[in-house]
């Protein structure tokens, strides 16, 4: 377990906060690269050796605080019965969300232990990782499924998605007991943290976001108090209400849209101890060096102004996953800079 990762959670107030980014096992790395010449991306996903293997990548080679599980969000629909395939172009399933379809998904007790691999993968990581390196695991957010089971993807208007809110309900009334399911298991394979990514959630109004949206993320935080997190792309604060804020997470994800500092002031006023994740922007990794480190010495200067008291939440990121092609050596110097400002007194 991180000890930095830790104080985030608990809002102790520490010089340096720690770092993982989402997708840091993934297509820019040449570990992962290495591996996905010789497996299938299903084969990475679902063995859990291999797995594991993906996932020890980037600690091996940038030596982030957390290591995430290398997996995919899109398993629970194949195990509820739409397929999956993946290729070159992405996720593909084999059936989409319909009116006829919804009746048709694979009950609980049959689609559950379709998931177990990747609690097996978990145990396997937890193995490898050094005593001084946190855990955790993610499964996808309500909403961000259904998307992907009407439309195949989230890009787009997603006209479908909201054609079909309507059934929405139901198919939470399904996939809810799966989604918990797995995070228990998560929790049992070793993960201290369970992800909740909704990269659909800015899709939709703040409106219907609260009327169909907010219950089920309440449910989930109350069901597994402190050990779930939860990352919208996206939202802006006025899709959030003081109750969510009050809820029991283990911590929040914010993308690059947001003034974090400025948040992390803001979110003091809550009893409520939980981590804030983010938000450099992903897309200016890409930068040239020389751009890269006049950048990121822009964004962490409000941070570094800040007393340790004031962003004692903080767990420094993205704002979205590390995108193809980012170069590694600004990954190397983003976790240099950073832990090297902050050791000095920042």
């Amino acid at each position: 377990m991180n000890i930095n990762f830790t104080n985030a959670i608990k809002n102790t107030p520490q010089a340096v906060p720690p770092i993982w980014f989402m997708r840091q096992a993934g297509r820019y790395h040449s570990h992962y690269q290495a591996l996905r010449k010789k497996n299938s991306f299903m084969d990475l996903c679902r063995l859990p050796d291999l797995a594991a293997e993906v996932t020890m990548g980037p600690i091996q080679d940038f030596d982030f605080d957390v290591a995430i599980i290398f997996s995919d969000l899109l398993f629970p629909l194949q195990a509820m019965g739409f397929g999956l395939q993946y290729s070159d172009d992405g996720p593909k399933l084999d059936v989409h969300l319909t009116p006829d379809f919804i009746n048709k998904m694979t009950p609980f007790d049959e689609a559950w232990p379709q998931l177990m691999f990747q609690k097996r993968a978990l145990e396997q990581a937890r193995k490898r990782l050094p005593g001084n390196k946190s855990l955790i695991g993610f499964v996808g957010g309500p909403w961000t499924l259904f998307v992907y089971a009407v439309e195949g993807s989230h890009k787009g208007s997603l006209t479908l998605s909201k054609k079909y809110l309507p059934l929405y309900p139901q198919f939470c009334a399904q996939l809810i007991p799966i989604l918990k399911k797995n995070i228990e298991m998560q929790l049992e394979g070793g993960a201290e943290v369970v992800m909740l990514f909704d990269t659909a959630a800015g899709e939709i109004d703040p409106l219907l976001f609260s009327q169909f949206i907010m219950p089920q993320l309440m449910d989930l935080a109350q069901t597994f108090p402190k050990k779930l997190a939860y990352y919208s792309k996206g939202t802006m604060g006025g899709y959030f209400p003081k109750e969510f804020f009050m809820a029991p997470w283990a911590g929040l994800g914010f993308d690059h849209r947001w003034n974090l500092p400025s948040l992390l002031k803001n979110l003091n006023a809550y009893d409520n101890p939980f981590f804030a994740q983010g938000n450099f922007d992903q897309s200016l990794l890409h930068q040239d060096p020389a751009d890269f480190e006049k950048t990121l010495r822009f964004y962490i200067e409000p941070f570094k102004n800040m007393p340790p008291e004031e962003r004692s939440r903080w767990v420094c990121g993205l704002g979205h996953g590390v995108l193809p092609n980012t170069p590694e050596k600004n990954v190397h110097k983003f976790i240099e800079i950073v832990r090297k400002e902050f050791s000095n007194g920042g």
